[in-house]
Formats: C-alpha cells, sequence, structure tokens
C-alpha cells in the first residue's frame, strides 16, 4: 500500500474519532452544568485544558465563557481541533483516497460534513439547539464507523484506520478523566460529595461508559471509575483497550507474529506501552497521582504516533 494512501486512512479516522470526542466533551459538560447546584458556577475552562486547547483559545478569546468555549471547540476553524475543522480534515483525506475506499464511505462523510457545515447553531439564542446538534455529530461519526465495518475489506487499508481510531480514543478517554482534575469543586470538603460523585458521573457519560460500568460495579465511586475507563480490557473505549487494539492492528500491517515480539519502532513502542497498562493495578495509579499519570500516558501515546508515522508514512530519502 502507498504510504500516502495509508497515511490518509489513519487520519481520517482519528479527525472522525476525534469530532466525536469533542461532541462527547461538551454534551456532557453542557448537561452537567444544567444539574449544577446554584452556588457552584459553571466550568468550561477545564475542557480546554485538558485537550490543550487553551493556549491557542487565548489568543482568540477573552473568556472561557460558555458560548466562546461552545464557538471555539465546535465552530470556529481557526482550531484545528474544532468539530468543523476535524470533519472538514476528514472530508479532505478521504477525497483523495476515494479510489481506496468504498463508495458509502465517502457518501457518508461527506454529507456528515456538509450538515455540519451548514449549521448556524451558534450564541446564546441557539443554545436549546446544542444538544440535537452535538447528538447528530456523534451519530453520524458513529454511523461512519458501521459504515466502514460493513463495507471495507479486513486488509491493510483496514488496519492503518483501526490504528488511527484506537490511538486517538485512547488519548480522549484519557482526557475524558483529565478535565475532572482540572475541574474545581467549591471547597476541600466536596470531595466525595454528591457533586463530586456528579462530576464523577459526567466523566463516565462523556465515555458512553455509564451503563456498561453500573452492570460491573455497584457504587459509583472514583477507584471503580478510573480502574474501569483505563485498566478494563473489555470495554470498547477504555484505555486499555484500545491500546491493545491498536497493538494488535500494527502487527496484523507487518504480518509479524506478535509471540515473536516487535520488529519495528512502531511495534515496540505500542508493544512497550500496553505491557505497562496490562500490568498496572489502579492503586498505583492513585500513588502515582491520577493527573501525572495521564499526562505521562499521553505523552507516550504521543511518541507511539510518532514512531507510525516514521515508520509507514514519512518519505525516506532514496539510496542510490
Amino acid at each position: 500500500m502507498l504510504s500516502r494512501v495509508a497515511n490518509s486512512i489513519y487520519w481520517m479516522n482519528r479527525y472522525i474519532e476525534r469530532a466525536d470526542n469533542y461532541s462527547r466533551f461538551m454534551s456532557v459538560n453542557f448537561n452537567l452544568a444544567l444539574d449544577l447546584p446554584p452556588n457552584v458556577d459553571e466550568q468550561w475552562e477545564p475542557l480546554l485544558i485538558a485537550t490543550a486547547d487553551n493556549y491557542l483559545f487565548y489568543n482568540y478569546y477573552q473568556e472561557p465563557t460558555r458560548e466562546n468555549v461552545i464557538d471555539f471547540m465546535t465552530f470556529d476553524k481557526r482550531n484545528p481541533n474544532s468539530i468543523v475543522s476535524c470533519l472538514n480534515n476528514a472530508r479532505e483525506n478521504a477525497r483523495t483516497i476515494r479510489e481506496s475506499i468504498s463508495k458509502e464511505m465517502w457518501e457518508n462523510i461527506n454529507d456528515l460534513y456538509l450538515r455540519v457545515r451548514d449549521t448556524t447553531t451558534k450564541g446564546e439564542s441557539n443554545l436549546n439547539r446544542l444538544q440535537e446538534f452535538l447528538n447528530n455529530v456523534k451519530n453520524g461519526c458513529q454511523h461512519f464507523y458501521g459504515v466502514i465495518d460493513c463495507t471495507i475489506t479486513r486488509n491493510e487499508a483496514w488496519h492503518f484506520g483501526r490504528v488511527g481510531r484506537f490511538l486517538e480514543r485512547a488519548d480522549k478517554t484519557s482526557r475524558f478523566l483529565d478535565v475532572k482534575y482540572f475541574t474545581l469543586l467549591p471547597d476541600a470538603d466536596a470531595v466525595g460529595s454528591t457533586l463530586d460523585l456528579m462530576i464523577w458521573t459526567a466523566v463516565l457519560k462523556s465515555g458512553s461508559a455509564y451503563n456498561m460500568y453500573r452492570q460491573q460495579y455497584k457504587m459509583i465511586s472514583s477507584s471503580t471509575i478510573v480502574e474501569f475507563l483505563i485498566l478494563d480490557k473489555l470495554f470498547p473505549r477504555s484505555v486499555a483497550h484500545c491500546i491493545r487494539q491498536a497493538e494488535l492492528s500494527l502487527y496484523e500491517i507487518s504480518g509479524n507474529v506478535i509471540t515473536n515480539g516487535f520488529k519495528n519502532e512502531a511495534e515496540k513502542a505500542l508493544s512497550k506501552l500496553r505491557s505497562e497498562i496490562e500490568f498496572t493495578e489502579t492503586s498505583e495509579l492513585f500513588k502515582t497521582g491520577l493527573h501525572q499519570y495521564l499526562d505521562r500516558f499521553q505523552t507516550r501515546t504521543n511518541e507511539a504516533a510518532k514512531a507510525v508515522y516514521e515508520t509507514y508514512f514519512s518519505l525516506k530519502p532514496v539510496e542510490v
């Protein structure tokens, strides 16, 4: 497979996953803001900090108000991570490789982008339509993945798409958890309170994990939520599951047998990261410091993504 095609498929999936996750961030935070007690202010800046968009945000906006954050993370084309920008980039990647994807994939991603682009839901007067818009984005992204699974041969292209999708999903799940770290409670006594549990529940809902979590655990607690979203091997949005699936697809691409060990830097980086997660316990996460662990994980995930780029996508000089 041409590295150009593989790169486009990889990034098309990453951008779709990013748009899906940004819509989750805002949808849950918007609902949480409606449920907060009157003495607790809405907090939108934690979304910017957790996604590392805060530096760019303050180049264009003065205050992290609800309207400004929603505008920046949804419609602002100056933000390369906004929903509109991600869907535009995903569509452009798909357009350049139309011969390598199914007709249904192109039609689906093109239709989703056009519907989002033509939406004018912005500002205070249209906030009541925001949830409907965000749900449409989430459903559109999930529909796209359904089309992929139903119309694409399980070849190299399919596996490159999975690597991109699961690396992005693992990163964003860790950032869902990190939002909790940056959320300011009214006072120290609020830790473990109803308000604190309400925010932890919002973290679960961000990853569509609430129902599966409640089937597995009787009580809502920070430790079991962290265990479920990071270490659970069966839940499809947990960090452990995502890294494992990305690793398996990398080995399928190279044709290497995973039990024989890695044979390139991309496989080494992901296998090392997967192994570390697999042998980590919840108590160790809190002993290290959850934020510190997540910050290090995000760095390691970026390093693994860089290794994938250098192994498969980077143009190398021709030796004469």
